[in-house]
């Protein structure tokens, strides 16, 4: 008899035992049926060949038989020397036939064995270097991105930091879905299958090295949890957060999100300036999708652009930011720029438009 509450347990420590599994992107490889029939075709090749050369020799063999070596004996003898049977019914007696079974079929025996048997030593070596992988994966991760969540939200974020310059091998998804996570490694992104809320999962991740991370979970209080996690393994990462309800968003940035994004408040605020102008709709989604049409762009402030003011710039300034407030364009306080401040500018989506990195991160009221 099922004590109440057995069946949630027996759940709860199957989904444990498929944490801590780390999957890197796997380079294409030809259909298994493909590759085996290619070791076969090279095993007949060798087999073929190593007849003729004995064929080529026969007067040097001698058949317990009749005495005489013909082709059939040929490949009967290859066959059973290149798979080490060898029965000793035919075997070379003269010089130049026992020196061509040392320098010629013994190292095509060799490589007959080597074709068979490859499928099996590829299988038996493959966990050896799934385990060099992720040791030399681990020792050059450093300064990465970290995304909890390979759904709607997580995928864009990813494809908008990307789009920026970001290298795929500098992305690390965690993800509880297995489905998920195999989706994420096939568009070239390491991933992580567990609960992100756990700290020993984001160890996996090398969170307390990543540079940034994004918490794009599906429920709230799962994104809160993982931002407490997150913080407490990594004090100096940036954090952002996508939550549903507003109400929470003072409750991440208290766990130590340095950005709160409120998904479905900015879809509707989105909608809504799209009903009242949809060019403006249009250009604010163009804006948000970076790499395409125009783009927002944190940049520092160049030497020649210093005790300008922001609409003397070449490039379209929004914003300034000093020290840590966000300043506008036509804020008095502004007055001429200095070297240490940064602007936020819209410019034209190039092939090599970079978002610089943040130095300073913005505080967390």
């Amino acid at each position: 008899m099922k004590l109440p509450g057995q069946d949630a347990i027996a759940r709860q420590a199957d989904e444990h035992l498929v944490t801590h599994r780390v999957k890197l992107p796997r380079k294409l490889v030809e259909h298994p049926i493909r590759q085996v029939g290619k070791r076969l075709s090279l095993a007949l090749v060798v087999l073929v060949a190593t007849a003729f050369i004995v064929y080529a020799d026969h007067d040097g063999y001698n058949d317990n038989s009749d005495g005489s070596l013909d082709l059939l004996d040929a490949f009967y003898y290859a066959t059973v020397t290149l798979s080490t049977t060898g029965y000793g019914d035919i075997t070379p007696v003269s010089d130049a036939a026992r020196l061509t079974n040392i320098f010629v079929i013994t190292p095509l025996r060799v490589m007959f064995l080597i074709i068979l048997v490859g499928t099996t030593l590829e299988a038996l070596t493959e966990r050896t270097r799934e385990e060099w992988r992720l040791n030399r994966w681990r020792s050059t991760l450093r300064d990465h991105t970290v995304v909890v969540g390979f759904g709607t939200k997580g995928r864009s974020a990813i494809q908008t930091v990307c789009a920026t310059g970001l290298r795929k091998e500098q992305v690390v998804v965690v993800d509880p879905s297995g489905k998920a996570i195999e989706a994420a490694t096939a568009h070239g992104y390491a991933g992580v299958v567990g609960d992100a809320t756990r700290s020993d999962v984001l160890n996996r991740a090398e969170v307390f090295r990543a540079k940034q991370i994004i918490i794009a979970t599906q429920r709230d209080d799962t994104a809160v949890l993982v931002t407490l996690t997150a913080r407490q393994l990594n004090r100096g990462a940036k954090i952002v957060v996508a939550v549903r309800e507003e109400e929470n968003a003072p409750l991440l940035k208290q766990s130590g999100a340095d950005a709160v994004i409120t998904s479905a408040s900015a879809a509707g605020r989105l909608l809504g300036l799209s009903v009242l102008s949809p060019a403006a709709g249009m250009v604010m989604e163009d804006l948000i999708s970076q790499g395409s049409g125009l783009d927002l762009v944190e940049r520092p402030v160049i030497k020649a652009e210093v005790g300008r003011s922001p609409r003397e710039v070449d490039d379209l300034v929004v914003s300034v930011l000093r020290g840590h407030r966000v300043l506008g364009y036509d804020d008095p306080v502004v007055g001429g720029l200095e070297l240490t401040d940064r602007l936020i500018t819209i410019v034209r989506a190039t092939t090599v438009t970079h978002v610089t990195p943040d130095a300073r991160q913005l505080p967390r009221d």
